[in-house]
């Protein structure tokens, strides 16, 4: 039987405005187009507890008891990788049988939904100290002293990446809402970028292998122009990650030869590179631009890039203390950033 539509507020007032009037349930039904059994309910409804109000409704009872929801509610806070199964399993033996469907249903209720883990960069104890103390060092540091780093890194880039779009059901095949791939990717790019509170430096594509010998190159000829480019004031300092190419003692030692001040980086923590927020707003502008070849790519990269607003990057330093602070209360952890 199909669900009848439920009659508005006011439709119910004008029932019983009608009915106090002294018209039958006939006459009420016929004039406004309603059943005359609902008048007459909605009649005696309005009698009996002199409202039109809905009523609260009991529903039907909870399988599970409140003790058996803190069971599985304390399980799945203590193992969050415990299956359905083994709750339902849990729950079985407690003396209650239920589905997997209504062990779902109740953990919802109680705020917690299943989710694919997310992947994060493994961290030994010698990671968690390094980033405790990279944290923990600087945060009485001046507001002037973020704002003197360059940041930098890499990063490629997809010739068809993801891309997320607003669709209704049943219309993931619309022309609208796909993007034309071919075979084995399309290929991508390799980039090297850098940003100060100023703004966006210069993005630049590697399109050989990046190796120590590139990356030197690219320092040795665009960094002190990058850092002029940036108005950065004297005594700046560079910001770049463990990766091997980057700390290789040669580059050190070209690094100190040259007085560049280098900001010590603690490994595996691409969390603590505000950088990482402007390659991700690059992809997203990328990508809805849809480019359909790796010059296309390329050149919609350079243009994207040099867009990116310097109130963007401002931001991102001013507030970097506040990616420090996550770092501590999430006891070296990862954090959201």
């Amino acid at each position: 039987m199909a669900k009848t539509k439920e009659l508005s507020k006011d439709t119910r007032n004008k029932i019983v405005d009608l009915h106090q009037a002294g018209k039958t349930e006939s006459a009420i039904g016929k004039q406004l187009g309603v059943k005359k059994s609902t008048v007459g309910a909605i009649i005696r409804k309005w009698k009996t507890y002199k409202t039109t109000d809905n009523l609260p409704r009991s529903g039907a009872p909870h399988k599970i008891s409140p003790r058996g929801v803190k069971m599985i509610t304390r399980t799945v806070s203590k193992n969050p990788r415990t299956t359905r199964g083994d709750l339902v399993n849990d729950l079985q033996r407690a003396g209650t049988k239920v589905t997997k469907a209504t062990i779902s249903n109740t953990l919802r209720r109680q705020g917690l939904k299943s989710c694919s883990a997310r992947r994060v960069p493994l961290l030994k104890p010698v990671h968690v100290r390094a980033r405790l103390k990279f944290a923990r060092e600087p945060l009485d540091d001046p507001e002037e002293d973020w704002e003197n780093i360059i940041w930098s890194d890499e990063t490629k880039i997809e010739l068809f990446g993801k891309t997320y779009v607003w669709r209704r059901k049943n219309s993931e095949l619309h022309p609208k809402n796909t993007i034309p791939t071919v075979k084995h990717g399309g290929g991508n790019i390799m980039l090297w970028g850098c940003f100060s509170a100023k703004g966006p430096g210069r993005l630049i594509r590697v399109k050989e292998r990046m190796n120590g010998a590139m990356y030197h190159e690219i320092l040795s000829k665009k960094l002190l122009p990058l850092a002029r480019a940036l108005k950065m004031k004297r005594g700046w300092v560079f910001q770049h990650d463990n990766d091997p190419k980057h700390t290789a003692r040669a580059k050190k030692e070209w690094l100190r030869k040259k007085h560049f001040k280098v900001l010590e980086w603690p490994s595996q923590s691409p969390d603590l590179k505000p950088i990482e927020n402007l390659w991700r707003e690059l992809k997203i502008r990328v990508a809805q631009r849809q480019p359909q070849n790796i010059t296309a790519l390329e050149e919609i990269c350079m243009e994207e890039w040099a867009k990116l607003p310097a109130t963007v990057c401002k931001n991102l330093v001013v507030t970097y203390r506040k990616r420090l602070t996550s770092v501590i209360a999430n006891k070296g952890y990862v954090t959201k950033y």
